[in-house]
């Protein structure tokens, strides 16, 4: 099966090859090592501020996403978030789970939000933002974002889970207190990893409040990161595939190079369906993924032809957007053949009248 889904994605050989050994033994100098190379690595190719630090959490995206919401921020933050869609709403929730104070900047699905969305909220704290919707596709204006929240001391924090790698990203240049992402998107491995990087203004706030959960506690996460270890059992094989797959990006040109390289495959995909009975949801799309609305048919159909029919997974969407909408990613060891692949199988189902 060809896996088009905005994850988990297609692994290269080289990294599923890890995943073929027994795990080993992890409370060793040397896998130490390999997980301080790790935190090394991701704040390289984030381009974080000068004293940050990155931490390794054994859970999904969401995992990160409450952690930030429990660790980093409190009760007396008064917080804007960012909602467009499913994971921006996902904030919303942990939000209320955790009695966080915030107000909602609510955005119509797949679409741009607006600088005047954010009047009115200059006194706020923090800024909760999905730097890209991947339930629609959009990827906001980081740069109008962070001028907001520079220009009213506002700090900003940032899931970058399905954008990292895939659109461009400085965690300086945007001053964000905090960045996450997630093993199984444009990195590429087995799901079970979220990463997260703190900028010393994050780090700052951690130390200072109190200890709130264990398992997802940051606190603890920092303190054994500084030997290059996690306080509880990690996923040692994502880890170390992980591992390989940052050394890979780096000798391989780096960030840009990979993200010219998903561009392309979005970009060859997008203006080789244009002909096709597709509505593009995104207004301002990453690289990410494509979301697409079928004007003739319901996009549950669709993803079930191209499953059981053509060998591809395309990726659906949850809740009321079911029927209406499906996404293709771009992200994960795609080649120019498996794309064309795709593009084939769409034109001849439209050839076909499933369309």
């Amino acid at each position: 099966m060809l896996n088009f889904t905005v994850g988990p994605v297609m692994s290269n050989p080289d990294i599923i090859e890890i995943a073929n050994h027994s795990t080993p033994y992890f409370r060793t100098p040397e896998f130490s090592e390999i997980m301080l190379e790790n935190e090394s690595m991701i704040l390289e190719m984030l381009h974080a501020p000068a004293g940050s630090r990155c931490v390794f959490l054994t859970s999904s995206g969401t995992g990160a996403m409450e952690s930030m919401v429990m660790n980093i921020l409190n009760d007396k933050d008064k917080i804007i978030v960012i909602n467009g869609g499913s994971f921006g709403h996902r904030f919303v929730e942990l939000c209320e789970l955790h009695k966080r104070e915030h107000t909602q900047v609510k955005c119509e699905f797949g679409h741009q939000i607006k600088r005047r969305q954010l009047d009115g909220l200059e006194d706020y704290t923090a800024m909760l933002v999905n730097m890209h919707e991947t339930s629609s596709g959009v990827l906001y204006d980081m740069n109008m974002i962070s001028e907001f929240c520079r220009k009213n001391n506002i700090q900003l924090f940032v899931d970058a889970i399905s954008a990292f790698l895939a659109d461009e990203l400085d965690m300086e240049g945007l001053r964000a207190a905090a960045v996450i992402t997630g093993s199984q998107k444009a990195l590429a491995v087995q799901p079970g990893i979220a990463v997260m990087a703190l900028a010393p203004e994050a780090l700052k706030r951690i130390e200072e409040n109190k200890e709130v959960c264990m398992y997802l506690s940051l606190k603890q996460a920092l303190k054994n990161g500084e030997r290059g270890q996690t306080p509880f059992t990690p996923a040692v094989t994502t880890l170390l595939q992980i591992h390989k797959r940052l050394k890979e990006i780096l000798s391989q040109g780096g960030v840009f190079e990979e993200r010219r390289m998903i561009a392309s495959t979005a970009e060859n995909f997008r203006s080789s369906i244009k002909d096709l009975p597709f509505e593009f949801v995104a207004e301002s799309p990453s690289n990410a993924v494509t979301a697409l609305h079928p004007i003739n048919v319901r996009a549950t159909e669709i993803v079930k032809i191209l499953k059981n029919e053509y060998g591809i997974w395309a990726c659906p969407n949850g809740g009321d957007k079911a029927d209406e909408i499906f996404r293709i990613g771009h992200i994960g060891y795609i080649t120019k053949e498996d794309n064309n692949k795709l593009i084939d199988a769409l034109h001849n189902m439209n050839r076909r009248g499933l369309l």
